[in-house]
């Protein structure tokens, strides 16, 4: 089982002396993402900051920052060498990423993929903010060249809705959400939505109906209920027992959430698709080693 998100670190360059930020930024990035160099163009300098968390196998850099461009020139790539995947999402402000075969552009909401093993620069003319997962080499597949993903890619509008999650609250991060957000990005990368990703992306939106059954599931995404089960079954799991998971991972979530103490644990408990408080008191306590109510 993986482990839930927890914070690594953060820098602002705002409480480094002017003179010295660029050179702050390029050091805490060589140590906690990967080895560049970055050009502030705003007069007063670089105001920037990262924010870097864990998440089960993978890690997620929240940047923002004024006007700025940082580069991973080849003399990088060969000294301080990164075997990763980046997947940089931008939420705000314009980009331009420049790299051997050619530009891209990005605007709000858009995302590009590149391998750290090739020179780029990713640049910024605007105030941004971007949030960048940094996939290990071993858990994801090549990246031939870097790629463009517009607003509209299928699964993207749900990969921002789980990054964004993360970066607001990284230690309520549940269990198996790097599982999610691999199966997001594959999906991205491979052009479309793998059949086992489109069942799990349908039941992660509709995990509070209480009517989400492996028929409804399996209709949604145009397979018969048994080939639902094959594909679960290759994962040594069933459809039910994933829901189930689903479920009390949200549940857990927001029982722990101080925000949330006004509700009770049967209202919360029905908000996440349980008809019955005892029989989600029993699954709780048998997948968490404890009940419910010891979360409050």
């Amino acid at each position: 089982m993986t482990q839930p998100g927890s914070l690594i670190s953060r820098l602002s360059t705002a409480h480094v002396d002017p003179a010295d930020r660029v050179a702050a930024w390029e050091e805490y990035n060589r140590r906690a993402l990967v080895g560049l160099k970055c050009s502030p163009y705003a007069e007063q300098g670089l105001l920037a900051t990262q924010t870097n968390v864990r998440f089960g196998a993978l890690r997620m850099a929240d940047i923002a920052g004024n006007e700025h461009v940082v580069e991973r020139t080849s003399a990088a790539c060969r000294a301080l060498p990164k075997d990763s995947v980046f997947a940089s999402l931008v939420l705000s402000g314009e980009a331009v990423f420049y790299h051997g075969q050619g530009c891209l552009t990005l605007g709000a909401g858009e995302l590009v993929m590149y391998d750290t093993r090739r020179s780029y620069l990713f640049g910024f003319s605007a105030p941004m903010r971007q949030l960048l997962v940094d996939i290990p080499r071993e858990l994801f597949a090549e990246v031939p060249s870097p790629i463009r993903f517009g607003v509209d890619s299928p699964g993207l509008g749900s990969l921002r809705t789980l990054l964004e999650g993360i970066a607001a609250r990284p230690e309520s991060v549940s269990d198996g959400t790097d599982d999610l957000a691999l199966d997001l990005l594959r999906a991205l990368a491979t052009g479309g939505a793998a059949p086992l990703f489109a069942a799990k992306d349908f039941i992660d939106r509709h995990l509070g109906d209480h009517e989400l059954t492996p028929a409804r599931v399996a209709a949604a995404v145009g397979m018969s209920v048994r080939h639902l089960g094959r594909l679960f079954a290759a994962e040594g799991d069933t459809p039910a027992r994933y829901v189930q998971r689903r479920r009390l991972a949200r549940a857990r979530r927001e029982l722990a959430d101080p925000t949330s103490r006004h509700r009770t644990i049967a209202g919360i408990a029905h908000r996440w698709g349980f008809a019955s408080h005892a029989h989600f008191t029993r699954v709780f306590r048998a997948e968490f080693g404890h009940p419910p109510a010891d979360l409050r």
